[in-house]
């Protein structure tokens, strides 16, 4: 697949000016409806400033809602996964299903990469390369007119009465300011970050990365043990590989790979609309069954890795112990074998728990997770820490009315899937998300605002729309009009 080198930085010009005039011919020119609020410095703010936060921003200034602030805590262009956590080399989902957009074509990504390269490489273009889908996202960025405080790291949420205090950090320094909602876009971060089994507890941290965080080029001409066989550890195998690695061995508890993906079935328009409208009991049901079969590695990462004669896949390999062996490591599998390796990779997936979430550490236990809403087994603790959020996202309260605070926080992070059944965050999943977050929002907004917008519905209505001069010439003779107050 060949894409042309220089994008046509005009016609991307052009589209977002496009773009801009859409909006106001629509009437979406983000004129702010919500009152000003004495010591609250913004209406929202958004942790996050990847395809699902830069999403949720421009969808809020599209309904109206003003004073919104984005964060970051990485810098211009580092944010999200693109170019830093992703080692696929294209994207999942083919083609592309609509995005950060949120219905308006002009940012769609068909629309720029057809503006950038033209219209018949893009129908030429079979799946959407990783980079080049960053790219889209960071002119999406630029085009919505959404504005990021980069190198912003959030520290803390301080519940106050009728507001958040969030404390963050930047270039050493702190600070704090406050808002009414808050929305964590915040990927797998917001969830406790990568999970680290007990295997490697023993091992010092230069022998061993999560997927999540390491450097191909540093393992060049070493052996690496890879343990997970689902998409991110084969990707990761792939990046290894190509960075000249001098042998990857991937090793997988199941006696296969899995060979189709459980949530096949849930990938329809219904289910991901409303899933999380199902009983609590329904939709338990449903994804712990989804947790209990391996993950599903896609072809094109399992032919990636395969391709390289250095590769070798481990079956019914799960590891009993790995301790420090000379300047390596040794490996103990559950049969008892022995393999050495010279560094391990942990493609073991990611916590679930927003318990975890340093900033939340004031009222973490406060907070619901499904373990207190359903019956679990002990097989399903880890997606049981699970936070059980609301409809739109908001984080529940464990016990009725201790902290009513947790309905202004909008989680849009990893762990919610248990919530909502599919990931969140993900490219596919911003269609349905983000305006059901932002309508609740909105309503949540409006409704606190209660008293401000009643006064606005029953104040006095002047005479000024119709001037009695545009029709006093046809009053008929003898009649007597009072001019209205």
């Amino acid at each position: 697949m060949t894409t042309p080198a220089t994008p046509d930085i005009n016609a991307l010009a052009r589209l977002a000016a496009q773009a801009q005039a859409d909006l106001a011919r629509i009437g979406e020119t983000g004129t702010d409806w919500v009152p000003p609020a004495e010591g609250i410095d913004h209406n929202v703010v958004v942790v996050g400033a990847g395809q699902s936060g830069l999403s949720a921003a421009f969808g809020l200034r599209r309904a109206g809602i003003g004073r919104v602030s984005v964060v970051d805590a990485a810098p211009a262009g580092g944010e999200g996964i693109w170019r830093g956590p992703a080692r696929m080399t294209v994207l999942r989902t083919p083609k592309v299903p609509p995005g950060p957009e949120l219905g308006l074509p002009s940012l769609s990504f068909q629309a720029w990469y057809e503006a950038a390269y033209g219209v018949e490489a893009y129908a030429a273009l079979p799946t959407v390369p990783r980079e080049i889908w960053a790219d889209y996202v960071a002119w999406f960025r630029s085009a919505s007119a959404v504005e990021v405080r980069n190198g912003v790291t959030l520290a803390r949420v301080e519940p106050q009465e009728g507001r958040l205090r969030l404390h963050f950090t930047a270039e050493g320094k702190t600070f704090t300011e406050t808002t009414r909602k808050l929305v964590l876009a915040t990927g797998i971060a917001g969830s406790g970050g990568p999970f680290i089994p007990d295997v490697v507890a023993n091992l010092r941290g230069h022998l061993y990365a999560h997927t999540h965080a390491f450097d191909p080029k540093a393992l060049a001409g070493r052996r690496v043990a890879i343990l997970g066989s689902a998409a991110s550890a084969f990707d990761a195998a792939g990046a290894l590989l190509e960075a000249g690695a001098g042998a990857v061995d991937l090793f997988s508890r199941g006696a296969d790979l899995a060979r189709g993906s459980a949530m096949k079935p849930f990938g329809f328009f219904g289910a991901w609309e409303h899933f999380h409208a199902l009983p609590d009991a329904d939709r338990w049901a449903v994804m712990a069954h989804f947790r209990r079969r391996a993950s599903f590695p896609p072809p094109a990462a399992v032919k990636r890795a395969v391709a390289h004669s250095n590769f070798r896949i481990h079956l019914d390999a799960g590891w009993r112990a790995a301790a420090p062996h000379g300047d390596g490591v040794r490996i103990t599998l559950n049969s008892g074998a022995t393999f050495d390796a010279d560094f391990i990779l942990l493609g073991t997936g990611y916590q679930a728990d927003a318990r975890l979430y340093p900033p939340f550490a004031d009222f973490a236990p406060a907070i619901a997770r499904w373990s207190d809403k359903v019956v679990v087994d002990e097989a399903d603790a880890a997606l049981a820490s699970a936070p059980y959020l609301g409809p739109a996202f908001e984080l529940v309260e464990r016990e009725p009315g201790a902290a009513p605070f947790l309905a202004d926080i909008h989680f849009l992070a990893f762990s919610a899937m248990t919530s909502t059944g599919r990931p969140v965050g993900d490219i596919a999943s911003l269609r349905h998300n983000i305006p059901r977050a932002v309508a609740a929002i909105g309503r949540d907004l409006f409704v606190a605002d209660r008293a401000k917008h009643l006064a606005r519905f029953l104040a006095p209505v002047g005479a000024d729309d119709l001037p009695r001069d545009l029709y006093a010439g046809a009053i008929a003779a003898g009649d007597t009009v009072a001019a209205a107050e």
